[in-house]
């Protein structure tokens, strides 16, 4: 079993920063994408981020320029470093892996969320 596991998140005021980190544990096998994603109550879950295992990023265009993601591969750890925070952008952010392994000679990929981190902007 592969498990993701968010922190720190928690209250930050409008136009500060927050650094959110998701590592992965367990019988890992190697991990390509890891990504972020986001919802507010009421709201779709919306897609952040996301970092391939050689360093490529895609970002969504309401995060881009205030958001960036990374990883520690050796770590299999991936990161959102938010800053500019807005109250908009309160909400529950969850990270996602793509966990690829081989079970009896087939190719698998096993799609991992994370519990998810309370992020809250407010003055």
């Amino acid at each position: 079993q592969v498990q993701l596991v968010e922190s720190g998140g928690g209250l930050v005021r409008p136009g500060g920063s927050l650094r959110l980190s998701c590592a992965a544990s367990g019988n890992i096998v190697s991990i390509n994408a890891m990504g972020w994603y986001r919802q507010a109550p009421g709201s779709r879950r919306e897609f952040l981020a996301e970092i391939f295992r050689g360093g490529a990023t895609n970002y969504d265009d309401s995060v881009k320029g205030r958001f960036t993601i990374s990883r520690d591969n050796a770590k299999n750890t991936v990161y959102l470093q938010m800053n500019d925070l807005e109250p908009e952008d309160t909400a529950v952010y969850s990270c996602t892996a793509e966990h690829e392994f081989e079970a009896k000679g087939t190719f698998m990929r096993q799609n991992l969320w994370g519990q998810g981190t309370q992020v809250t902007v407010s003055s």
